[in-house]
């Protein structure tokens, strides 16, 4: 059996495809650098963090972006008769007053991994913009176009429109072609791909929150009209009908099921097997309870599928509520190579699971100029959206033991080191080794900031000397907290404990749509010349539910 999530932690928006026997995967970043990682897998039940499609923070600039912009929603595909894969995404710039300016791009490689080309600009009129390769050759564009209008069914309607490969622009305006296959509103994440003489729009409604579908529609013509699958939706978290077509927030949290292992299961993308076999990755997420709070933000399911006698694509089981455990296809186990738990920053290069707000961790991250160790150039203070050295990886279970040892020797406040516990620049706690002008020396303390509210925890603040030091996050649930430790044996308790469902979409009132992150970091705020040492990065997760005690 595959056990769902197959990528816990911050991994949403998943698109899925296959050439020859290796499949793809892609999934959303926001404001994270690297942009839009791609996970490989032969069997579909192992999955290996391969590569990225976007690595130039100076093409694609976030920096200023608040968290939750920046890069949404890819569109992975591979086009069997050019043998190249194609990508779409869209950089969400704001979405003040509602409005969601965002800039669609295409981009195509060869390799999944690259050199990609530069990038085409396709419109702005909405997001999850992606791309149908015909049989003919045409190709098309198909999105949200974002409704800005009163008095207009909101977030809007799915559009099309041709793309011209060789001038390199969508032809004309898009057309709108669909509004929905149910009544639960907020369509988005179109997918249009042919089967059997058919068109199928894959869509999802409802909101990416606790009301979250996938849904189907066909046509004989691409451009419609299309006709919706009459067993809509045809995965969920929420079965049955609802009509919230009025209602345009996405949460929705009054739709949370109890009796659904997996919550806001819906922006879905299918793969079909050489065998015929079909599966389809999912967003989901795992709330705590009652709180109904996902600190590891929305995550990557599968669910195994199959086409009817009548053509329509349905869940295997005959249901369409997600489940955790799915069985496998009929491939050879292919197990790959995971993030390890321990890294000690030996191997020359820096790995590829670290992510910075923004910016590109090569820029303050360096692993050669004291072999076994990692550097971290300080820059801005952690509240930026500008340039900030926090080296991060995905928190991927809320049972996780993290642990580095650190050598730093600040010299004005304005210098600190640490380890961080961070959802966005406006919600974080941090403990950090910094030069107190009070105590005349070095000392560690927490700081905790929640929805923009700075609280340094003066009563926390403690002398230490400039021998290295041991820095250790702990989570348990719902508790969080920080040890630290001179020789790596005992540790010491420092600060309060903190809750951990507060770091999360549904509390955090800046951003949303992410996930916790966990990682290392430094800043100076006179010269953004002081360095941090790190020589290891330990982090150890538990398997286990969410919820349990």
């Amino acid at each position: 059996m595959i056990k769902n999530p197959i990528l816990p932690g911050f991994n949403p928006d998943a698109c899925i495809c296959r050439k020859g026997d290796d499949y793809y995967l892609a999934v959303s970043t926001f404001e994270w650098f690297p942009g839009l990682p791609i996970y490989h897998s032969r069997d579909l039940k192992n999955w290996e963090l391969y590569t990225h499609v976007l690595t130039d923070d100076e093409k694609v600039n976030l920096k200023g972006l608040p968290s939750a912009k920046g890069i949404w929603a890819p569109c992975l595909t591979y086009c069997e008769q050019e043998d190249r894969f194609y990508v779409i995404y869209g950089i969400m710039h704001s979405m003040n007053a509602r409005y969601f300016d965002v800039d669609n791009y295409l981009i195509t490689a060869e390799d999944i991994r690259g050199p990609w080309s530069e990038p085409v600009y396709l419109h702005s009129a909405g997001f999850d913009a992606s791309i149908c390769h015909d049989d003919d050759g045409r190709k098309w564009i198909v999105s949200l176009e974002w409704e800005t209008r009163e008095g207009y069914e909101k977030p809007g309607a799915i559009c099309l429109a041709e793309y011209s490969p060789s001038e390199k622009r969508i032809i004309g305006y898009p057309r709108r072609i669909y509004s929905g296959g149910t009544d639960r509103g907020c369509i988005e994440a179109p997918h249009i791909t042919k089967h059997g003489g058919y068109y199928y729009l894959m869509c999802a409604e409802g909101g990416t929150g606790y009301n979250h579908c996938v849904t189907m529609a066909r046509a004989r013509d691409i451009q419609g009209p299309y006709e919706p699958d009459p067993a809509n939706p045809i995965v969920t978290s929420v079965p049955g009908y609802s009509n919230e077509r009025a209602d345009w927030d996405h949460l929705k949290p009054r739709y949370f099921n109890p009796d659904a292992p997996l919550q806001k299961c819906g922006h879905g993308s299918y793969v079909e097997l050489p065998d015929g076999e079909v599966y389809l990755v999912h967003l989901c997420a795992r709330p705590f309870v009652p709180e109904l709070r996902c600190t590891l933000g929305r995550e990557t399911a599968i669910q195994k599928m199959m086409w009817t006698a009548d053509g329509w694509l349905r869940m295997a089981d005959g249901s369409n509520m997600a489940k955790l455990e799915v069985p496998e296809p009929g491939l050879s186990a292919a197990p790959l190579p995971q993030i390890p738990d321990f890294d000690g920053f030996d191997g020359g290069e820096l790995g590829n699971w670290y992510y910075a707000p923004r910016i590109m961790p090569s820029s303050f991250a360096d692993v050669k100029s004291r072999p076994g160790w990692v550097r971290l150039r300080g820059q801005e203070s952690r509240t930026s959206l500008n340039r900030v050295s926090i080296l991060a990886r995905k928190l991927t279970s809320v049972y996780a033991r993290i642990t580095t040892k650190m050598d730093f020797h600040p010299e004005i406040y304005q210098h600190s080191a640490g380890l961080i516990l961070y959802y966005d620049n406006m919600n974080y706690i941090n403990l950090r080794k910094y030069y107190s002008e009070t105590l005349g020396q070095s000392a560690l303390s927490v700081i905790h900031l929640e929805n923009g509210v700075k609280s340094e925890l003066l009563d926390t603040r403690t002398p230490v000397d400039e021998r290295p030091l041991f820095l250790r996050l702990v989570i348990s649930g719902r508790r969080t907290w920080f040890e630290w430790s001179v020789g790596g044996d005992e540790y010491l308790r420092i600060g309060p404990e903190f809750d951990t469902t507060r770091f999360s979409d549904e509390y955090c009132r800046f951003g949303e749509f992410t996930g916790t992150m966990v990682g290392i970091t430094c800043a100076d705020r006179m010269f953004h010349q002081k360095c941090a040492d790190f020589d290891f990065f330990e982090y150890l997760a538990e398997d286990r539910p969410v919820n349990e005690a």
